[in-house]
């Protein structure tokens, strides 16, 4: 039995998904005619309040291209320093957009709507001008943790009143709305575009969904286009993403708890220094001085069990779909005997 933690985009599609891809309606999405793509991008834009979504095959993607749509070459993006746009896709707000990231310092991946108004730059000609604001729910290099609701309000105020964007990079947005008991409404009222992700909690094996109003969505089918994205007969992955959301959004919650299950675990063991808190399904500890990472790591592998290290003696493990109850046990029977 290989229990593998590496992240929650592992997971592959159960056989109830596989047989709604299979069953699926398709057509060519290029033309618009794939009618299982349009059904669900109708959906998750009636689910967020919004007008018009639009499918991609990845987040990265669709992240891009929100940030492509909010700014001009020269201007600037205010996110926090743990963010995904920043640290995992590749330089792609240079490279795309033209555009360059103000880094907050904040706790866990998140900030504050303070912070955000000392990010503003002046309104001098020789400076940057800002333009959007991006975060991240939840915060993958945080740990998992969930924005609070009210801190999210008060940097819309700040957006408001200084004309910028916002972005929210919902990746793994379902787990913080089961976590916090919150509404895809919600979220969908407060940012001006989201994108959230299909692949990773929800188990489809290829997707995300970039959702906003009318006018800020009317280029992003040709920006698609200019990047790569287009897709011909794409409902068949669409189907996994409808299917997804009927069924593979509530048991998040079993993912949190066994997680959080991990944790306590890890936090009885001499030669962990730290278990970050422990939200929804990523799990994220430190190992003390001394201890060689590598050999940790190693140590679990040739017990079949599979988990990242991130550097500096951190380590992470994700909760996901694929992880049985079977595995959990085993996992922590094994935890037990380091």
């Amino acid at each position: 039995m290989i229990i593998d933690l590496r992240s929650d985009t592992v997971t592959k599609p159960s056989k109830g998904m596989l047989d709604a891809m299979m069953s699926a309606q398709v057509g060519d999405d290029v033309f618009r005619e794939d009618p299982t793509v349009n059904e669900l991008e109708e959906r998750l834009a009636t689910l967020f309040g919004k007008q018009k979504a639009l499918f991609f095959p990845s987040g990265s993607m669709a992240n891009q291209i929100a940030i492509k749509l909010h700014t001009n070459p020269g201007e600037q993006v205010i996110c926090d320093k743990y963010a995904h746009i920043y640290n995992y896709e590749v330089g792609g707000v240079a490279f795309h957009s033209g555009a360059s990231c103000k880094l907050i310092d904040g706790q866990r991946g998140m900030f504050t709507a303070e912070q955000v108004k000392e990010a503003i730059n002046p309104s001098e000609y020789y400076y940057s001008q800002t333009s959007l604001v991006e975060v991240e729910n939840t915060t993958n290099k945080g740990g998992g943790a969930c924005w609070n609701f009210e801190e999210l309000e008060n940097i819309k105020n700040v957006c408001k009143t200084n004309n910028l964007g916002f972005h929210l990079d919902g990746a793994r947005l379902w787990n913080a709305m089961v976590a916090k008991n919150e509404t895809t409404m919600q979220y969908g009222q407060l940012f001006d575009t989201v994108s959230v992700c299909l692949s990773k909690g929800l188990g489809c094996p290829i997707g995300s969904v970039l959702i906003g109003d009318a006018e800020i969505m009317k280029k992003s089918l040709s920006l698609r286009k200019l990047f790569g994205g287009n897709m011909r007969q794409v409902g068949y992955l669409a189907a996994a993403g409808l299917y997804a959301l009927d069924n593979n959004i509530e048991r998040l919650a079993d993912d949190h708890k066994r997680a959080k299950e991990i944790g306590a675990e890890l936090s009885k063991l001499s030669i962990i220094r730290k278990v970050e808190p422990i939200e929804t399904n990523i799990v994220i500890f430190e190992l003390n001085d001394g201890v060689d990472e590598a050999q940790f790591l190693n140590n679990l592998k040739e017990k079949n069990i599979h988990i990242i290290g991130m550097g500096s003696n951190k380590l992470r493990m994700v909760t996901h779909l694929d992880y049985t109850t079977q595995m959990h046990d085993k996992l922590l029977s094994e935890l037990k005997s380091i």
